[in-house]
């Protein structure tokens, strides 16, 4: 069974990826992830310390009555191997904004593209289907690797934000923005083999919410 969180895609392509919808098999690497210390600290978090018998109640709920306005996606590669998230929330219907999020939790997957691809590939769906203006995202100020692979995507760094006792940059890109270098960001899926690796969710936005 999978999230049905409203988005018309269930199944997003990309070059080297596929976004699709959570399902309860997820549960056991997601839970893996969100206890990893390294990766709480890149998502400006704390490690989970429920048991995930716990866990996995908290995940099927989510499961049956996902956030409104958010959908969440697992990253699984082109063989099937599900090795992250990434996700939109907060979306704003009136002025067609959202903020996005990715996770690699899979290690083995780290400094080779996949993250770059989830994001352009979200990106395109998020200003062609979703027909959005604006997608954000918020990255520690201190992680250069996901604010240089962000830029890569098309965002541009706003201003610096200070929440949750964290410093991060806020960074945005605009729909008219995304259009003018659509097709080369999309080409690069394909030869690109640099990436931040896990760049972190969003401080605010846990990979199974």
């Amino acid at each position: 069974m999978a999230v049905q969180g409203g988005d018309p895609a269930a199944e997003l392509k990309g070059a080297r990826i596929v976004l699709r919808d959570k399902r309860f098999e997820d549960a056991e690497n997601d839970y893996r992830w969100r206890s990893d210390p390294e990766l709480a600290r890149l998502d400006a978090a704390i490690p989970l310390t429920m048991s995930f018998e716990r866990y996995l109640k908290l995940f099927e709920d989510q499961m049956k009555y996902p956030t409104p306005g958010s959908h969440h996606y697992s990253i699984e590669t082109l063989d099937g191997l599900f090795i992250g998230n990434c996700m939109y929330y907060d979306l704003d219907t009136v002025n067609r904004e959202a903020e996005l999020g990715i996770v690699i939790g899979d290690r083995d997957y780290w400094s080779d593209g996949y993250g770059y691809d989830a994001v352009t590939t979200l990106l395109e769906h998020m200003f062609t289907t979703r027909e959005l203006k604006r997608v954000y995202l918020h990255t520690l100020e201190w992680n250069g690797r996901a604010q240089k692979s962000f830029s890569k995507s098309g965002f541009n760094q706003v201003r610096a934000v200070r929440r949750m006792a964290h410093d991060f940059i806020l960074m945005d890109v605009l729909r008219d923005d995304w259009f003018e270098t659509r097709e080369e960001r999309l080409a690069a899926r394909f030869r690109d083999s640099s990436d931040t690796g896990s760049q972190g969710s969003p401080p605010s936005q846990t990979t199974a919410d």
